[in-house]
C-alpha cells in the first residue's frame, strides 16, 4: 500500500499533529506575551535587583570656620562596611574571617544577618580605618561592600569643644554650634545605582538616581587664637587653684559677637569615648551662678538712672555693718563715707545695700531686666538658661539688699558678659552672636549714655586704683575697667563656709572699650578663693594677649600690679 493511500486512510493523524504543534505555538506565544506584557516590569525589577542595587550616596557636611576662615570643623571621607543580608547569609565559609575584621564573633555576625534577613541593606561596621577597609576588601566576601561616608574632625580639639559641640556617627549635630545650626550644615544624601558581580559585590556605579547635596559652610564669630588663649589660661588656673570648674567668655563690646567661649572640665570632640553629658555640658550658657559683687555696678546704674544719685553722691557705710531684718550685712572693714565710685572700688556690701534699699523696687527690677537679667542672650546655643530674677512683688527688704551685691539672683557667665558689654558700648544691650556679623546688630537701650560713661570710669577706678579690688586684672600699657566678685555657694544646708565661686568681669581698653570678658572659677580650693586673687589674673593674661593679637592700640602705661590686700573681694 502506497504512502498516499495510508495518509488518506488515516487523515486524523495528520490533523492531530498539526493541532498539537499549533497549540504548542499558541501556548508559547501566550507565555511570551504574559512574560513580556503582564509580568514584564516585575521580571525587569527582579533582574535589576540581582545585578544592580540602589544605595545611599553621601556628601560632606558644611565646614565650620572661625571669623578669619580657619577651619574649626571639617568632614573627612571614611569607609563603612555594608552587606546584602541574603547574599551574605549564603557565604557561611567567609563568616569567621569577616567577623574577625569587624570585631565580632561568628555567632554575633550570624545573629546580625538573621535580624536583617528580609532587608536589602545592613551596616556591618561604620567608619573603619583605611587598613581595615583594605583587609575586608581583600576577603572578597559575597554581598559585602564599602560605602563612602564622612566623619567630623575638629582641628582645634578640646579648646573649642564646648563652643562647637559635636556630631553623631550619622554626621548630625548633637551639641553646641553643630546642633544649633544643624539644618544649615547638614548634607542631603543622594541615591546611586551600582552593578553587582556574580558574588553580589558592587563593582561599578551605573547612574545617580538623585544627586547628593553638600552642607553649607558656617563662619563663626570665634577667633581661634583668642579661643585657645582663653582655654590655656583657664585650664592652668583650674589646675593651680584645684577648682572644680570654670568658664571664660570674651565678647566684642560693640557688636556682641562671641570671640571666645571656653569651659573646664573640657572634652575633645574627636574622641567619642569622652562624650558624656557631665563633660560636654556648656557651663557658660547652661549653668547658673550667683554673681556676687559683679552685680554692684548694676545697682549703682539703677541708682543713677533713678535720678536720686549722681556719680559724686556719698553713701555712709559706717560702722561697716548694717542690720536688715534679722540679717547683719558687713564689709571687711569700716570704709566710712564713700562715693558711688568708692562703693565699687572698695566693693562695699553695706554701701550697695543702702543704695538698693533707697530705690523703688519696680524701677530697680526694670533696670536689671533692661540689662538682660532673667532672660536668654539670644545666642541660640542649646540648653541656654535664662537665669533667675524674681519679680519685685516677691521681694522683702533682705531680698532687695542681697540682690545689690549679687545674692538671690542667678546668671550664666554669658549673660553677665552681655550685661557688662552694655556698660562698655555706651548703654545698648546687644543680642549675642556666635556668627560673624558684617555689621553690628541693633540692640535695645539699657542705660543712658551718661550712666554708662560714669560706670566705665568707676569700674576703671576699681581696677587701676591702688586700693581697688581688681588690681591683679591690670594689663600693662592698657587701661582696664572691671569688678571682682566672690560668692559663697548655696548648698542643701544653706550657704557653705568653705565653697566659693570667684568672678571677674570687665572690659578694655577703658578709654574706648573693645573687648568684654567674664571669668568664673567654681570652688577654688588652693591659693585663695577671692575673685581678685583667682579670677582677675586670668582676665589679665587673656585680655592682654587678646588686645595684642587684635593689634588694639595701648591707651596707658601703668606700673605692674601688686599683690592684693587680705580680705579683697
Amino acid at each position: 500500500m502506497s504512502a498516499a493511500s495510508r495518509g488518506v486512510r488515516h487523515p486524523y493523524r495528520a490533523r492531530t499533529v498539526v493541532f498539537v504543534l499549533m497549540s504548542a505555538l499558541m501556548v508559547l506565544a501566550g507565555r511570551a506575551v504574559y512574560l513580556q506584557v503582564v509580568q514584564g516590569d516585575y521580571l525587569l525589577s527582579q533582574g535589576s535587583q540581582r545585578h544592580s542595587r540602589v544605595v545611599k550616596d553621601n556628601s560632606h557636611r558644611g565646614m565650620i570656620l572661625d571669623r578669619y576662615g580657619a577651619p574649626l570643623a571639617v568632614s573627612t571621607p571614611v569607609d563603612s562596611v555594608w552587606a546584602h543580608p541574603e547574599t551574605l547569609a549564603q557565604a557561611h565559609a567567609s563568616w569567621a574571617a569577616l567577623a574577625q575584621q569587624i570585631d565580632m564573633t561568628p555567632r554575633e555576625l550570624a545573629r546580625l544577618i538573621e535580624r536583617h534577613r528580609d532587608r536589602e541593606f545592613m551596616y556591618l561596621k561604620r567608619h573603619v580605618t583605611p587598613s581595615q577597609a583594605e583587609r575586608i576588601t581583600a576577603l572578597n566576601v559575597p554581598g559585602v561592600s564599602l560605602l563612602r561616608e564622612y566623619r567630623r574632625y575638629y582641628p582645634a580639639g578640646a579648646s573649642a569643644g564646648h563652643a562647637l559641640g559635636f556630631t553623631n556617627i550619622d554626621d548630625a549635630g548633637q551639641e553646641g554650634v553643630e546642633l544649633a545650626y544643624d539644618a544649615w550644615l547638614r548634607a542631603v544624601p543622594g541615591r546611586k545605582r551600582l552593578l553587582r558581580d556574580l558574588h553580589g559585590n558592587a563593582v561599578e556605579q551605573v547612574e545617580s538616581v538623585t544627586l547628593a547635596k553638600s552642607g553649607r559652610d558656617l563662619v563663626l564669630s570665634i577667633d581661634r587664637r583668642i579661643q585657645y588663649l582663653a582655654y590655656r589660661e583657664l585650664k592652668a588656673a583650674i589646675e593651680r587653684h584645684h577648682a572644680s570648674a570654670g568658664s571664660v567668655v570674651v565678647l566684642d563690646a560693640q557688636s556682641g559677637e562671641v570671640l571666645a567661649l571656653v569651659n573646664e572640665p573640657d572634652f575633645n570632640p574627636n574622641n567619642r569615648s569622652q562624650l558624656k553629658s557631665p563633660v560636654y555640658r556648656n557651663r557658660a550658657v547652661t549653668d547658673m551662678y550667683e554673681p556676687g559683687s559683679t552685680m554692684k555696678p548694676f545697682t549703682v546704674a539703677a541708682a543713677i538712672e533713678s535720678g536720686r544719685y549722681t556719680p559724686r553722691s556719698f553713701i555712709d557705710t559706717a560702722p561697716g555693718a548694717v542690720l536688715v531684718g534679722h540679717k547683719t550685712i558687713r564689709d571687711t572693714q569700716n570704709h566710712g563715707r564713700l562715693t558711688l565710685a568708692g562703693v565699687l572700688e572698695k566693693s562695699s556690701n553695706v554701701g550697695a545695700t543702702r543704695i538698693a534699699l533707697s530705690l523703688n523696687k519696680q524701677a530697680y527690677w526694670e533696670t536689671l531686666r533692661r540689662l538682660g537679667f532673667g532672660d536668654t542672650t539670644q545666642s541660640h546655643l542649646p540648653g541656654e538658661a535664662d537665669g533667675r530674677l524674681n519679680p519685685p512683688s516677691r521681694w522683702v527688704p533682705i531680698d532687695q539688699a542681697s540682690l545689690s551685691f549679687g545674692y538671690g539672683i542667678s546668671v550664666t557667665p554669658l549673660q553677665l558678659a552681655r550685661a557688662y558689654a552694655a556698660i562698655a558700648n555706651g548703654g545698648e544691650l546687644k543680642p549675642i552672636s556666635l556668627l560673624r556679623l558684617e555689621a553690628p546688630a541693633n540692640g535695645t537701650p539699657a542705660l543712658s549714655g551718661s550712666t554708662a560713661r560714669a560706670l566705665q570710669q568707676m569700674l576703671e577706678l576699681a581696677v587701676m586704683s591702688d586700693e581697688g579690688t581688681g588690681r591683679l586684672a591690670q594689663v600693662p600699657d592698657y587701661r582696664v575697667a572691671g569688678k571682682t566678685g566672690t560668692v559663697r555657694k548655696l548648698t542643701a544646708r544653706g550657704y557653705a563656709d568653705d565653697r566659693y565661686v570667684a568672678w571677674f568681669a570687665g572690659f578694655a581698653p577703658a578709654s574706648n572699650p573693645r573687648l568684654v570678658m567674664v571669668v568664673m572659677i567654681d570652688e577654688p580650693s588652693r591659693g585663695g578663693y577671692f575673685g581678685g586673687q583667682v579670677a582677675a589674673p586670668v582676665f589679665s593674661r587673656v585680655m592682654g594677649g587678646a588686645l595684642r593679637l587684635l593689634d588694639i592700640p595701648a591707651d596707658a602705661i601703668r606700673q605692674p600690679a601688686r599683690a592684693p590686700a587680705r580680705g579683697t573681694i
